[in-house]
């Protein structure tokens, strides 16, 4: 006897499969769309299961990818923005230096995700939630259920929120650590117990935020919106405000030693005084373009976001100077000590950071052992000799850089 029939009918599933070929073909035409020729067509690939797929560097700018399944995914160095990632599912996938620039985040799960160095400026990334109406049962909400095993945080290492509007959710579980946060939105955000460590959050709106317990070592405020936020149990080491209006230096203002200073350089020593100003904010003069400043000793110094193009900074000392940020293009950095020096994302462009000649026959090589240089541009820099012993060069741009017989952090090759 032949069993009877289910009454009522079956409900489709909301995630659907698509075929690599499928696939493939909606990625091309998609390319053709972003270029305007024939055969162009926006790419929609809502609420489809792409879990542990390749698309490293495709090109899907302002495509549909509402609810899609992309857990485990090869997204690195992908150019997504502008795209509609409404309640995606981007759980472990890899993001590095992916560019989510002013995408729709609302509602993604971005738990294990590793966006190491992508750009995430001017996104949304508050809560959201997806529901679709069914005749039969009414709404149906979709979900990212945690799984056994798997990461409570997203990997945002170095990656850049700034502009951003970011949901307390998101922050809680984020590791925010070096990311770039200016301009952030985070009004009302609980955020108790997050990683910010060297994150920049000037000009953040933190508005009636609660960082209780969160650690911000070394963090950027300078800026911020901080009326109504909470900072108990919060770990402030070290955290940049802003600069007062003048610094002075043993009751001389910052400006009349730096000009004494270069007085000594031009005169070779006849005239004017050598200037040592350890850990002294210079970000009240905003820049330093040009300056000779050779011999320069300032150790723990502050110059974040400072104009410092072609400046003349040979044989210095700034040991564990805090350089990020900073325009360094053209700068003459030879024989220079820039032990522990933080300089993640500042520009190096065609610097100098060869040997210095002391003597005949005698050399003073730049160091920059255990220097954190995270996305910094030495493209065409000439870092010939140059010690980079345990130095961070992640995601740091080296194409064009001189780094003949350098020593180099292990793994690394010149």
């Amino acid at each position: 006897m032949p069993a009877p029939a289910l009454s009522g009918r079956s409900q489709p599933p909301l995630i659907r499969a698509l075929s690599l070929p499928a696939l493939k073909a909606a990625v091309e035409a998609h390319l053709r769309y972003l270029k305007g020729l024939p055969g162009g067509a926006r790419a929609n690939l809502s609420y489809v299961d792409l879990d542990n797929v390749n698309l490293e560097g495709v090109d899907l700018s302002e495509a549909d990818l509402t609810g899609v399944r992309l857990a485990g995914a090869l997204l690195a160095r992908a150019v997504l923005t502008r795209a509609t990632l409404y309640g995606a599912d981007l759980r472990d996938a890899d993001l590095r230096e992916a560019n989510l620039a002013r995408c729709d985040l609302r509602g993604a799960c971005l738990r294990g995700a590793n966006l190491g160095g992508a750009d995430l400026s001017g996104c949304d990334l508050r809560e959201g939630v997806i529901a679709t109406q069914d005749s039969v049962d009414g709404f149906r909400i979709l979900q990212h259920r945690a799984r056994q095993g798997e990461l409570e945080h997203a990997v945002t290492r170095g990656a850049r929120l700034d502009g951003a509007q970011v949901g307390g959710g998101f922050a809680r579980v984020a590791d925010l650590t070096d990311a770039d946060l200016a301009g952030v939105s985070l009004k009302g955000a609980r955020l108790n117990r997050a990683t910010l460590d060297g994150a920049n959050l000037s000009r953040a709106n933190l508005y009636n935020a609660d960082l209780g317990g969160a650690s911000l070592r070394r963090a950027v405020l300078t800026g911020a919106d901080l009326a109504g936020t909470t900072f108990e149990g919060a770990d402030l080491t070290q955290v940049l405000r802003a600069p007062p209006p003048i610094v002075y230096v043993d009751d001389a203002p910052l400006h009349e030693i730096l000009e004494a200073h270069e007085l000594y350089v031009g005169s070779d020593g006849r005239d004017g005084a050598p200037a040592k100003v350890p850990a002294v904010d210079f970000r009240p003069l905003r820049r330093l373009r040009g300056r000779r400043l050779a011999g320069l000793s300032a150790p723990g110094a502050v110059f974040f976001g400072m104009d410092l193009e072609n400046v003349q900074l040979q044989g210095a000392n700034l040991v564990d100077a805090d350089l990020r940020g900073v325009n360094l293009r053209g700068a003459d950095l030879c024989g220079a000590r820039l032990v522990g020096a933080r300089l993640s994302r500042a520009d190096l462009s065609g610097a100098r950071l060869g040997p210095l000649t002391i003597a005949q026959g005698r050399v003073l090589r730049t160091d920059l052992s255990r220097a954190a240089l995270h996305g910094a541009d030495l493209s065409g820099a000439d870092a010939r000799r140059a010690r980079l012993i345990d130095a961070d060069l992640t995601r740091c741009r080296l194409e064009g850089c001189d780094l003949t017989n350098a020593e180099l952090p292990e793994g690394v090759e010149g």
